[in-house]
């Protein structure tokens, strides 16, 4: 199979990966690409992945067989539909059920009609508005975020009105917010791959979303680990509540497509589990921290959603454990400096087999031979070990030994559940 990958950030990186191991592939290409993915796939740099037509042109110009998006942002300028219509084999939502992740409003009004838990919430149109029921409930912690798909994961828990107030000024230009309850316990990242006779759950992750623990800016994900040892005796009940009726009410309201349903979650300290967010596609970093633990291979899985059997695969899982460490510029989530060389990053390192740990890069390019940062997450380093005490160890120790001078981190990922 000669396959296309939408995306150029770490989870691509870790995607790409995964695909390179691959029994069934032929030829592999990476639209736009980083710095790492050009070392054993093509990278397509000048591609617009959010142009239909430019996706197509690369797709009959490489004898592509199959294109698989990794970032939003194709799924949300019609490329699916495109392709499909053109012979082209392409798995993702299609615009009607873009919405359940697009469009927090709606997703809300899903949960409620086939009932499944989300924490209570209030949307605005207005920041007079927020601003007064914020005076009302003073002293509350809230969690504060766009209706819409950009940025869906930045978002700010405080219990400061100012700071609330302030963020949601950046947030009102592009639509409705959503202003919710904050609750207490444990995150976790449920990854879906679905067809239209049902799924497969790839192995559960829970994200680290703050910067410190204490922190109470805006944020973006900054590590993860997996699997989440909490969960085992919730799966149950997370099937019961929260993916049964999810697929459920897809199927009856013509929602359902063949591709990828992350779902964010909270379990609450009583092990209650509540729905945070959907995404309809793969997130990052869960994706860093489960595509090394995962055995299958991953063009398997996709001729199983070509005959909408993806429910009789069985996932071969490693029984260790990861912990992925991301590295950001300063300034990130909502001012990221770009443009600065990060040193540290050879050859030895972006073999797409390592001993451990893995690092996947994210917003860093070759230009002129040196690794330039372009966005925001850098790089992550995922570290691999019989337990998470040691796969903690071994993310760290890289991260200390390499000196990736420009960068920062959580220092505490996975610590939780050792300590």
């Amino acid at each position: 199979m000669r396959v296309l990958l939408l995306g150029s950030g770490a989870k691509d990186h870790a995607i790409a990966w995964w695909f390179s191991k691959s029994s069934f592939l032929s030829a592999l290409f990476v639209a736009p690409g980083n710095l790492a993915t050009q070392r054993f796939a093509t990278n397509l740099s000048t591609v617009n992945i959010a142009d239909p037509g430019d996706v197509y042109q690369a797709c009959v110009d490489n004898k592509i067989d199959f294109v698989f998006i990794g970032t939003e942002t194709p799924l949300f300028t019609g490329v699916v539909k495109y392709l499909n219509d053109r012979g082209i084999e392409t798995f993702g939502a299609p615009s009607a059920s873009l919405k359940i992740e697009g469009n927090r409003a709606f997703s809300r009004a899903f949960s409620a009609r086939h009932n499944i838990p989300v924490p209570r919430g209030s949307f605005f149109s207005r920041p007079e508005d927020l601003e007064k029921y914020l005076i009302k409930h003073k002293g509350e912690q809230f969690i504060i975020k766009s209706n819409s798909v950009t940025p869906s994961r930045i978002m700010l828990s405080s219990n400061d009105t100012d700071a609330l107030m302030h963020f949601a000024a950046t947030l009102f230009p592009k639509g409705d917010v959503l202003l919710e309850e904050n609750i207490k316990g444990t995150p976790a990242t449920c990854t879906l791959l679905v067809d239209r006779n049902g799924y497969l759950a790839l192995p559960v992750t829970s994200d680290y979303m703050k910067k410190s623990a204490e922190d109470n800016t805006p944020t973006g994900g900054m590590g993860a680990i997996c699997p989440v040892p909490l969960l085992e005796k919730l799966k149950g009940k997370i099937k019961e509540r929260i993916i049964d009726p999810t697929l459920y009410g897809m199927k009856v309201e013509q929602l359902s497509y063949k591709g990828v349903l992350t779902l964010s979650m909270m379990i609450r300290e009583d092990g209650e589990p509540y729905l945070v967010d959907y995404h309809v596609r793969l997130n990052d970093p869960a994706t860093q921290a489960m595509v090394p633990l995962i055995n299958t291979d991953i063009i398997s899985l996709l001729y199983a959603m070509r005959h909408d059997r993806i429910n009789t695969m069985e996932l071969s899982v490693s029984d260790m454990c990861t912990v992925a460490v991301v590295l950001a510029s300063e300034g990130y989530p909502l001012c990221p400096k770009t443009g600065k060389e990060i040193n540290g990053i050879d050859s030895r390192l972006l073999e797409p087999i390592l001993d451990y740990p893995v690092v996947f890069v994210g917003a860093i390019q070759d230009e002129a031979g040196k690794a330039i940062t372009t966005g925001g997450r850098n790089l992550t380093v995922v570290g691999k070990g019989r337990n998470l005490q040691e796969a903690n160890r071994r993310a760290y120790d890289l991260i200390e030994k390499r000196k990736f001078r420009g960068l920062w981190y959580r220092e505490d990922i996975g610590n939780a559940y050792f300590t």
